[in-house]
């Protein structure tokens, strides 16, 4: 058998093979064809005429055969009517006049049938009233939006063979579809070899060929297999207009903040907890409502300090001053405030490793501080001494809760691509930029190519998301921020405003020469523990400096900052004002 098969293989490639030819096809049969082809076509439409002859034959067997069983046939169309109006079953259906129109298609189609199988389906006025049912309830089926947007993706799914074929992207095929309230998505496989970024080159393509609107068509990758992708097309733009921002959601820093909307109505959500964030975007591109949306959530949280630098002469931030523990306006203030960060930061961090602690836990006790820029390009262009402290804050201020908001609208090479701070940004923002190469400056290298098109976003306020669990090229829209929101916002939560812990605020306290006049008593007792004890109770009402400590105990700045935080914790120290200490008991 198999020296058979062989022998009539090779026969096969030496010997065409005959072709039968038919020079007319009866007409009959070229007739039927084409019925057949468009019945199938227009199944949707013809669905009401479709399920009345149904109905017609199932009552004239059923009458002819077995009468007797309409009241069964009763029963079971009230107990679908009530399935279809309370739960939507069997339909599979949620919206209330979908509901309505299904529970009224049941009874009626379940009353005819149960009547016609009764009485007989020719039986006046059975006839005419299934016709008038038909047209009746054919109107609302025949114009229903959802209805005809599926029919176009089923032809759609029929054609796309060809359509694949003439973009480019031979081989793939859709492997479903589903339609939503926007437009609709699919599952697509490739062809062996391609990947995302054969589509991605093809997109504008896809949306020739489809007959959409410009811009109308997102692709991103499956994530559980390289040669597939979600394809969305939206008949409509979801964030065609501005969604006003209803108040902060988080309470604590390591709450989520929701940042805005996605497409298919998911909320952005972005920790910012131990990590550093960039906003970029050009002019006009709704980058100031974003930092809004950020600082409103911070403010109403009661385990973080904010801390502003804003070069415009406080433009930006100055409305949210009531929130701010401090705010630099010019570059020597912003120098100043990211140098008493980094003294923050070295404090936490010594205080770390002599507790052998990995991280430092937030609560309202131990705030977390957050720092936010607006414009860091001006920052870059005149203050160079603060862009070098804010580089050691980005790379070594995660662990101790020193975290960066940085936001710009020129991200160029200069601002963006120097030094450590770009790198340590694990939260990208990208607005609108004017230039396809912006997208690689702000974001990543390569993503540009990946389908991260924010040089084709079209309205203030919308952007894409690079953080943990956001790494597809979604477009999403923040909240619109009036001054009305800031500013009420602002004065709500100033009251509740959390100040830094004592071994964080120790850490910034400047060095006071002591006065001539003061005079500075010898310790009592060769134990620096006890020394410092004693001097915290014999302390004027004012307090004493942290170098007067220094000097009676003969201990250096470090060691008093982390003695005065353990005392502090015991309340057996309080910081009477910056830089001076006290004991409690009187």
């Amino acid at each position: 058998m198999r020296a058979y098969s062989r022998r009539h293989r090779r026969w096969s490639r030496k010997n065409a093979q005959p072709l039968l030819i038919i020079d007319r096809e009866p007409l009959v049969l070229m007739g039927l064809a084409a019925v057949g082809r468009a019945v199938f076509r227009y199944r949707s439409e013809l669905a009401p005429f479709s399920l009345a002859l149904t109905l017609a034959v199932a009552a004239a067997v059923l009458h002819s055969t077995n009468p007797g069983t309409w009241p069964w046939i009763a029963l079971t169309t009230g107990a679908a009517a009530i399935l279809a109006a309370f739960r939507g079953l069997p339909w599979g259906i949620s919206r209330t006049t979908e509901r309505a129109f299904a529970t009224v298609a049941t009874v009626t189609a379940g009353g005819w049938l149960a009547t016609a199988t009764a009485v007989g389906p020719g039986r006046e006025p059975l006839p005419l009233l299934l016709l008038a049912s038909v047209v009746l309830l054919g109107v609302p089926w025949w114009t229903h939006r959802r209805r005809r947007a599926r029919v176009r993706v089923d032809r759609t799914i029929q054609a796309w063979p060809d359509i694949a074929e003439a973009i480019g992207l031979a081989g793939s095929r859709v492997m479903s579809a589903v339609v939503d309230t926007w437009g609709w998505r699919a599952r697509m496989a490739l062809r062996p070899g391609q990947t995302l970024q054969d589509v991605v080159t093809h997109v504008p393509a896809i949306e020739s060929a489809l007959g959409t609107r410009p811009g109308a068509v997102r692709v991103e990758q499956d994530p559980t297999h390289a040669g597939r992708f979600m394809m969305r097309v939206l008949a409509a733009d979801p964030h065609a207009g501005a969604i006003p921002w209803s108040g902060p959601t988080a309470r604590s820093i390591a709450d989520p903040i929701d940042l805005g909307v996605f497409e298919d109505a998911s909320n952005v959500r972005v920790s910012l907890l131990r990590r550093h964030a960039l906003i970029g975007g050009t002019t006009d591109s709704g980058k100031s409502g974003v930092v809004n949306v950020i600082v409103g959530n911070l403010a109403a949280c009661n385990d973080v300090v904010l801390w502003g630098i804003d070069l415009k002469g406080g433009m930006e931030l100055r409305p949210w001053a009531p929130c701010l523990d401090r705010l630099a306006t010019t570059p020597g203030e912003a120098t100043t405030l990211l140098t008493d960060a980094v003294a923050i930061l070295e404090a936490r961090a010594h205080h770390a490793a002599e507790h052998n602690v990995r991280v430092w836990q937030t609560s309202p006790d131990r705030p977390a501080l957050v720092i936010i820029i607006d414009e860091y390009a001006e920052l870059v262009d005149t203050a160079p001494d603060a862009v070098n402290r804010a580089e050691s804050i980005a790379r070594r201020g995660r662990a101790v809760a020193v975290d960066l908001l940085a936001a710009t609208q020129r991200p160029t090479q200069k601002a963006m691509g120097g030094g450590a701070l770009r790198s340590q940004m694990s939260v990208r923002i990208c607005l609108r930029v004017r230039e396809r190469r912006d997208v690689d400056l702000i974001l990543d290298q390569g993503l540009l190519a990946a389908g991260w098109h924010a040089h084709t976003l079209d309205a203030p306020g919308k952007f894409y998301v690079l953080a943990e669990g956001h790494t597809q090229p979604r477009r999403a829209r923040g909240y619109l921020v009036t001054d009305d929101h800031v500013n009420a916002t602002a004065h709500r939560y100033a009251a509740t405003r959390p100040h830094l812990d004592p071994l964080s605020a120790a850490a910034i306290d400047r060095p006071t020469p002591i006065e001539p006049t003061e005079v500075i008593a010898p310790p009592k007792s060769d134990d620096p523990e006890q020394a410092l004890r004693q001097a915290l109770r014999d302390a004027p009402d004012e307090g004493l400096t942290i170098p007067h400590l220094m000097q009676l105990t003969g201990m250096g700045r470090t060691w008093i900052y982390d003695r005065l935080q353990v005392l502090a914790a015991d309340n057996h120290a309080q910081q009477v004002s910056r830089g001076r200490w006290r004991g409690t008991a009187r």
